[in-house]
């Protein structure tokens, strides 16, 4: 990535048609290309009359821009080479040349595609990408607060062997331990007990106005994220986590206290597959596990009709909330960790769409503007602050998890991004994030993705939708958000930030420079 100190070393010349590119929001591709271009040119303009030059603090500065611009433009000259004589060996039929060269086009492109973008992108993140800036009001018992639990014993899975998700792979002891730490850091209470009710009691108050801890009768419901799902088989590829679940509901029932007939865990839009039901099932079976089909001991969901509309129109968009989560008192979003088309990332804002009347074929959802940023860094609507701002959805739910456990660069697939970033050493994320704040908790999530997979689809401006959630009463697009049509605007639904670096990971409640996100780091003991 090019530091802030890097680009300020910068010629100002430089400097001022980088800010005015970024001002105009020129693609960041582009912005990047423009300006290892005019890196090249003062370097060689600087270093040819006078070579010792290149020891400058400056040149040096120059060196590693003018470098990638160099190898993307051999690479680009070398692919188009390599195709052209292929084409031409083909014509003089000399077919094992013209083979040859054809594997070489191909090989140099594939280079280029997957090692090249990760340092570009990288570099041209960094254009739009501001530390330590908050914004939004924070949320929760202790504003702004976003617990990271790590354990590393929890996940173990070779890539090669089996399933990611069986038993043998994903301690459960350990889960449960990563889960109840976690817990109590995000609370400051010593057991999970008085962390429940702590939670409770805070929403009840500040959304109730009531003084009241959970009350027997009271509904729950879970969401989980079974995206990857196409019957109640289970599935290999990236989905929510069995063992997390069942963490989940062990700290709700067994330590909680929490009726197991008043728990929902549900994804109204997929299936809850035979991993997740078999596991959970045989512990609390009294639990109501909802899914779009239902059959095989799940209950197919059922929907409100209009229960959920969005702040702007959408062609074929459905308007169905589903009725577990319209009757719940208390919601939990449990999300997964991993990037996402058109937004970067999926996270817990997302997660709510499959509690809505969608198919569960994908390619019938209509995903409007909404569900994406601009690839120029427009400002535009965003549907994120609806369904966190929706009385039934966010506006419903005590605690917001994020499952990174494994993680996926991509939507789909199996898993397989393993984490050189400190502390994982070249292994499973292991990890649980916790918070009251749904923009903090996402806010953290994205920097790990921004550091880890800055080439994943998409990732330009995805902190957008962030920003316009913690602004949903001023928001950059001037979007009314208002998920109700009651003619009630969102205020702000919590704070966003960048931390200051990918190794301290400090935020500025972390720094005491400001009131935004404390980053609170739980290592499982």
């Amino acid at each position: 990535m090019i530091p802030q100190e890097r680009v300020k070393k910068l010629p100002a010349w430089i400097q001022r048609i980088l800010f005015s590119l970024t001002k105009l929001r020129v693609p960041g591709k582009i912005v990047y290309i423009v300006v290892s271009l005019l890196a090249t040119i003062w370097f060689l303009i600087r270093v040819i009359p006078k070579p010792s030059r290149a020891t400058y603090p400056c040149m040096q500065v120059a060196a590693p821009m003018m470098s990638g611009l160099v190898i993307w433009i051999l690479t680009l000259s070398g692919a188009a080479f390599a195709f052209k004589k292929s084409k031409q060996k083909l014509f003089e039929a000399r077919y094992v040349a013209a083979g040859l060269f054809l594997i070489a086009g191909i090989a140099v492109v594939t280079i280029f595609s997957f090692q090249m973008p990760k340092e570009v992108m990288a570099d041209s993140l960094k254009i739009w990408y501001k530390p330590n800036n908050p914004l939004g009001e924070a949320k929760g018992m202790f504003p702004g607060r976003v617990v990271w639990g790590h354990n590393p014993k929890i996940a173990t899975w070779d890539e090669k062997t089996g399933f990611w998700w069986e038993d043998r792979f994903n301690n459960q002891a350990e889960t449960d331990k990563l889960f109840s730490q976690s817990l109590l850091s995000l609370t400051n209470v010593r057991n999970e007990k008085k962390s429940w009710d702590a939670l409770f009691r805070f929403y009840n108050k500040t959304k109730r106005s009531i003084d009241t801890g959970y009350k027997n009768g009271e509904k729950i419901a879970i969401k989980v994220n079974q995206n990857n799902t196409s019957s109640h088989e289970s599935s290999s590829e990236i989905n929510a986590n069995p063992a997390m679940i069942l963490s989940l509901l062990k700290s709700l029932v067994s330590e909680a206290g929490i009726p197991e007939e008043n728990i929902t865990v549900a994804d109204p839009s997929r299936f809850i597959t035979n991993n997740i039901y078999d596991k959970c099932h045989a512990v609390y079976p009294k639990i109501h596990y909802i899914d779009h089909v239902g059959g095989d001991g799940r209950e197919k969901s059922t929907y409100v009709e209009n229960g959920f509309v969005y702040s702007k129109d959408f062609n074929g968009m459905t308007h169905g909330l589903a009725t577990c989560f319209a009757e719940a008192n208390y919601v939990i979003n449990l999300a997964i960790m991993k990037g996402h088309v058109s937004q970067g990332v999926t996270l817990c804002a997302k997660n709510f769409f499959g509690c809505t009347s969608i198919e569960t074929d994908w390619r019938k959802n209509a995903h409007g503007s909404g569900f994406s940023q601009s690839r120029e860094g427009k400002r535009q609507y965003s549907v994120y602050p609806d369904f966190i701002g929706h009385k039934d959805l966010g506006g419903k739910t005590v605690l917001y998890l994020i499952d990174g456990v494994y993680s996926n660069k991509l939507l789909n697939g199996l898993p397989n991004s393993k984490w050189t970033l400190l502390p994982f050493n070249n292994e499973w994320m292991g990890s649980l994030f916790a918070s009251q704040d749904p923009v903090a908790i996402e806010s953290v999530v994205l920097d790990f993705a921004l550091t880890a997979w800055p080439d994943a689809p998409d990732m330009m401006y995805s902190d957008h939708a962030m920003e316009e959630m913690a602004l949903a009463n001023n928001p950059p697009s001037g979007t009314v958000y208002d998920p109700e049509r009651d003619g009630t605007r969102l205020s702000s639904l919590g704070t966003t930030e960048h931390w200051n670096n990918s190794t301290d990971k400090k935020y500025s409640r972390n720094l005491k420079t400001g009131d935004g996100i404390e980053l609170i780091y739980q290592k499982v003991k």
